[in-house]
């Protein structure tokens, strides 16, 4: 595993070999945090009124998640080609790689590729972070986007 000292960013407009838009990136994480925030559920079947409750249920992790959902039929909806960043993305920003291996990646990624890439992501421990790593080793950010008119 490489130190991040030793890993070097890839200049931007080799990014540009990204088929998935940096915006789409970033909504990505900004929704992978709000879904790492949430608490294991306490209740498994919260019957109560949520103002009862004082609105808790909101912050745990329950079946019916709506940010789940919504991160699960965004990324589904993604086209193979972006899945396949998306992942490369992820294994990029986890230390396994440096920007340079990003070829390397990318068709590792296209090997494993299969339906199941929303479960796979949100099963990862860490998303958000591992592809907000990604996105900065090709020369990129999330500060340059607005995320909410996806």
């Amino acid at each position: 595993m490489r130190t991040k000292s030793s890993r070097s960013e890839m200049p931007a407009e080799d990014a540009e070999t990204l088929t998935i838009s940096p915006e789409k990136i970033c909504f990505i994480i900004v929704k992978a945090r709000e879904f790492d925030a949430k608490d294991e559920a306490t209740d498994p079947d919260p019957g109560s009124n949520p103002s009862d409750d004082g609105n808790t249920a909101i912050l745990e992790d329950h079946d019916d998640d709506p940010v789940v959902e919504e991160l699960t039929s965004f990324i589904n909806s993604l086209s193979e080609d972006e899945q396949i960043d998306l992942v490369a993305l992820t294994w990029l920003g986890r230390d396994d790689y440096s920007a340079s291996d990003w070829s390397a990646v990318r068709a590792e990624a296209a090997h494993a590729h299969n339906n199941r890439t929303a479960r796979y992501l949100l099963g990862t421990p860490l998303l958000a972070d591992f592809l907000e790593e990604g996105l900065s080793l090709l020369g990129r950010s999330c500060e340059e986007f607005e995320i909410g008119h996806l």
